[in-house]
C-alpha cells in the first residue's frame, strides 16, 4: 500500500527552530527549539483543527528526528476527540468517526497510524464544538446552535441529552454560546458557556464577564464572571479551562470554584489536551470582528509585550511555563481544537478526495452465521 504525503519543505532556522513550509505557499509551521525531540521522547503526536481554513493537521516526528506534518482538508472542521485508535471530528454539517487501519507495529511509508473515515453522521450545521465519548460508547457533543448537549441519531440530525436550566426552549438560536465539555468517569460533568442568556445571540453583549461553568449533574452554575471560557477538561483531579477573553489558562479552585490563572498565552485560547504533566493548548489570532474585539486579551498581551499568534503551546503544569511552541503562518489564522495522541509517533489521515481511500481495504473479524 502506498500513500501520498503532504508536499512540504523542512529546514532548521535560527536558534535551532524547525520550519516546515507547504510548497504551494499556503502556510508555514515553525517549532521551538527541541519541540520535535520532546514529541519523540514523549512518544507523542498532536492533531489540531483550523475551521477557518478547513484543515486537520497531524504533527509528529520522522525517523530522522525532524518534524512530520500531515494535513487534510475538511470543511469547517472543529471538535476533536481521540480515544485509542479512534478519532472523532466535527465538520460543517457532519460528525465523522475515523479508525486506524494499521495493525500494532505496522507502518506505511513511515507512518504508524493511518486514520480512515469510517462513519459519518449528517447532522446539519449545528456548529458542533467539543466532542467526547461516554461510558456507553456514544459520542457526546456540544450542540452550540441549539444550546444543548447531544448525541447522534440513526434517523434524526441529533438527540438532545441536556440543556442549561436558563435555556427555556430547544431552538436553533445559539442563545448562550454553549461551547465546552468536560467528562468525568464517562459522563458529562462540566460545560462552559459565554453567558447565561436565553435569547438569540444575546451572549455577544456579555463577552467580557458573563462566562460561566455549569455542573451538568446538578445544573448548578458553579463559576461566574469569566470572559469567554472555552475547553474545560478534567485532569488529575482538577478542572482546567481557558479564559479566552483574557488569554489565561488555569483551573478552578476545588474549594471555591474560582478561576485560578496559571499561564498567560500569546493568543485567543481554544482547544486543550493533556499528556502527563503537560497541557497542550491551541492559539488563534483574534479576528477583527465584534465577537473578538474589545476583549481584555488585547490589553493582557500588550502589557506583557506579546504579539498574538496562531499555533499551539505546551505548558508545564508544575510551574506554568511554556515549555514548547508551534506557530502557523499563512492562510491559517485560527485553531479550534487540539488532541494529544499518546503512543503515536507519526500519524496521517485519509481525505475523501485522495486516491488512497479507494485502495485502503481492511478485513474485520469473521462472524459466524447462526
Amino acid at each position: 500500500m502506498s500513500t501520498a504525503t503532504m508536499q512540504v519543505a523542512s529546514s532548521v532556522g535560527d536558534e535551532g527552530v524547525e520550519i516546515v513550509r507547504d510548497t504551494k505557499g499556503n502556510f508555514e509551521l515553525t517549532s521551538s527549539r527541541g519541540f520535535p525531540q520532546w514529541l519523540a521522547e514523549q512518544k507523542l503526536s498532536l492533531a489540531f483543527t483550523t475551521y477557518q481554513a478547513g484543515k486537520l493537521f497531524m504533527v509528529g516526528t520522522r525517523a530522522d528526528g525532524q518534524m512530520s506534518v500531515f494535513e487534510r482538508t475538511f470543511n469547517q472542521c472543529m471538535g476533536l476527540h481521540v480515544e485509542a485508535d479512534t478519532l472523532w471530528m466535527s465538520s460543517l454539517y457532519q460528525l465523522w468517526r475515523f479508525e486506524n487501519a494499521l495493525e500494532p507495529d505496522q507502518t506505511v511509508d513511515g507512518y504508524d497510524r493511518l486514520f480512515v473515515p469510517q462513519v459519518g453522521y449528517t447532522t446539519g450545521n449545528l456548529d458542533i464544538h467539543d466532542i467526547s465519548m461516554d461510558h456507553f460508547g456514544r459520542p457526546v457533543f456540544v450542540n452550540t446552535l441549539f444550546s444543548c448537549l447531544a448525541t447522534t441519531s440513526h434517523r434524526a440530525s441529533f438527540e438532545p441529552m441536556w440543556q442549561p436550566s436558563f435555556i427555556s426552549d430547544l431552538a436553533a438560536e445559539d442563545r448562550c454560546h454553549l461551547n465546552g465539555l468536560a467528562m468525568k468517569d464517562g459522563q458529562p460533568k462540566y460545560v462552559t458557556a459565554v453567558a447565561q442568556t436565553d435569547t438569540s445571540g444575546d451572549w455577544r453583549h456579555h463577552r467580557e464577564d458573563g462566562g460561566v461553568v455549569i455542573d451538568v449533574e446538578s445544573g448548578e452554575v458553579i463559576t461566574t464572571g469569566l470572559s469567554m471560557p472555552h475547553s474545560p477538561r478534567f485532569h488529575k483531579d482538577r478542572l482546567w479551562l481557558h479564559e479566552s477573553g483574557t488569554g489565561y489558562f488555569g483551573f478552578l479552585d476545588p474549594k471555591t470554584n474560582e478561576f485560578q490563572r496559571l499561564t498567560l498565552c500569546p493568543g485567543y485560547l481554544r482547544g486543550l489536551s493533556f499528556h502527563g504533566d503537560f497541557a497542550v493548548a491551541g492559539l488563534s489570532k483574534p479576528r477583527g470582528s465584534d465577537t473578538f474585539s474589545g476583549l481584555k486579551l488585547d490589553e493582557s498581551l500588550s502589557s506583557a509585550g506579546m504579539e498574538p499568534l496562531c499555533g499551539v503551546v505546551v505548558i508545564d503544569l508544575n510551574n506554568g511555563d511554556i515549555a514548547h511552541w508551534l506557530t502557523l503562518e499563512g492562510v491559517v489564522q485560527e485553531l479550534y481544537d487540539v488532541a494529544a495522541l499518546s503512543g503515536v509517533v507519526r500519524p496521517m489521515v485519509l481525505g475523501f478526495k485522495s486516491e488512497e481511500i479507494q485502495r485502503v481495504i481492511t478485513v474485520g473479524e469473521p462472524r459466524k452465521v447462526s
